[in-house]
């Protein structure tokens, strides 16, 4: 009877991974059966590297460079901020901190993991788009900085969750063969345990990155939404998901503007996939 038992919920495991790549499998051949249309009235060159955003212009313009542009940059601004201030805080918080206040920091990251990303926008239109627009003295703070610094404070608490776990999970031999060889604290952080887990940091960073890129609410609220070419982080830009967030509602079912919305899923659905593959690889990498 026990090894029944175990021979069910061995199958019911098998189930439930297979039922989730089958449901990825779904949505990906949904977004093509959809998004595969628009290639019929423009060319994948011109969609990918097209200039012009009007999709509901005579004739329609559906190029989204601009959108790939804006979300790389405003992914790009965010990575800049959080990673350095997601790692040192992860390594505090794993070799520093006394056992008290980790507890407490752990459970106060855990929490900025739970707000909700509108809550987050909101606060942001409130407060960091006017004191952006006051420090650099611009006609409007919506822009790829502010969205920037609402993305870093959203993708730190995934970094610093993993990049803490990866650096737990050394064996504490290492830090005591480097103390017992005469290094300092410091110098055993440094050379030695962060090497150790930088396979777990590197995945902790990817994950985050993947949290910015797929991010809408946040992004759509406090970027300004301008499908132009961005030439800094101090101008409004639009990203790929803003742009679904924000059309698909209006968009005509069945028309070059509802299929090449689809597209744009289609190609930040390969963005995001590409991000999370490289995050395993780093992630169950054997030193």
């Amino acid at each position: 009877m026990r090894k029944f038992k175990e021979f069910i919920i061995e199958k019911l495991i098998l189930l439930c991974g297979l039922a989730a790549i089958f449901f990825v499998v779904l949505i990906f051949l949904f977004l093509l059966k959809e998004g595969l249309a628009v290639f019929k009235t423009v060319s994948p060159f011109k969609f990918l590297f097209g200039e012009s955003w009007y999709p509901i212009s005579e004739p329609a313009q559906l190029g989204i460079l601009p959108l790939i542009l804006g979300s790389l940059l405003v992914t790009v601004g965010a990575a800049i901020i959080s990673v350095p201030i997601g790692v040192g805080c992860a390594v505090y918080i794993a070799e520093i901190a006394p056992l008290k206040i980790k507890e407490v920091l752990k459970a106060g990251i855990e929490l900025l993991a739970a707000i909700p990303s509108v809550v987050l926008g909101f606060i942001g239109m409130v407060t960091l788009v006017p004191l952006v627009k006051n420090v650099f003295h611009l006609p409007t703070g919506l822009t790829a900085l502010s969205g920037s610094i609402m993305l870093a404070f959203m993708a730190m608490p995934t970094i610093v969750s993993i990049a803490e776990d990866a650096l737990y999970s050394v064996p504490k031999t290492y830090k005591e063969g480097a103390l017992a060889l005469g290094a300092t604290h410091w110098q055993t952080i440094w050379r030695v345990m962060l090497p150790a887990a930088s396979s777990g940091i590197l995945a902790a960073v990817m994950l985050g990155i993947g949290r910015v890129i797929g991010e809408t609410m946040a992004v759509m609220m406090i970027t300004g939404n301008a499908a132009v070419l961005p030439k800094s982080l101090l101008v409004p830009v639009r990203t790929l998901t803003a742009t679904i967030a924000a059309e698909m509602g209006e968009a005509v079912v069945g028309s070059e503007h509802f299929f090449a919305l689809f597209a744009i899923g289609i190609v930040l659905f390969v963005i995001s996939f590409a991000i999370n593959v490289t995050a395993d690889l780093f992630l169950h990498k054997r030193q």
